[in-house]
């Protein structure tokens, strides 16, 4: 898929059937992500993959999103190691530089995705259903499945109205 059109296309998508996601796919959607940009190459991200409802379900008792990640086939778990931090808010950058890259990915093969934080909220207990290593601090989930719909849109601002020279 062309770059721009998949960037203007990809949509958030929080309502999925129960079609099974392929493990190649998570595997692609984790190799998007290892190949963001970050600072010095330290690549600073690390995952976790949560197919198992239990653990859904845990996870979904930490946020207001709890119905997104009980529905989805797939969570990513995407945490900043802090082991690999030269400086933070440019780590920081690079971990969303990473999610994107995955989001991306997950457009392309034609599943659906949604980026979640709210439930940093509650990142302690998140961390620990997760079984997160220390130093591992969880950036976001990405919540991933096969659309129910495809008729998502989206409008912009005009580019106008976000330069400020």
């Amino acid at each position: 898929m062309d770059v721009f059109k998949a960037i203007k296309t990809r949509r958030s998508v929080r309502d999925f059937t129960e079609k099974q996601v392929p493990d190649s796919a998570v595997e692609e959607i984790l190799d998007a992500g290892r190949w963001a940009p970050s600072g010095l190459n330290n690549q600073p991200w690390k995952f976790s993959v949560v197919r198992d409802s239990a653990i859904k379900d845990r996870l979904a008792s930490c946020t207001i999103d709890a119905r997104i990640i009980k529905k989805a086939q797939v969570v990513i778990a995407v945490f900043l190691d802090s082991g690999r931090i030269y400086e933070r808010t440019k780590d920081v950058q690079s971990v969303g530089a990473c999610i994107q890259n995955m989001l991306l990915a997950i457009h392309n093969l034609k599943l659906g995705g949604v980026w979640l934080g709210e439930i940093l909220n509650k990142r302690k207990q998140a961390e620990s259903i997760l079984n997160a290593p220390a130093g591992c601090e969880l950036m976001a989930l990405l919540a991933i499945g096969f659309p129910k719909s495809s008729k998502q849109s989206s409008t912009r601002r005009k580019l106008e109205e976000l330069i400020l020279n």
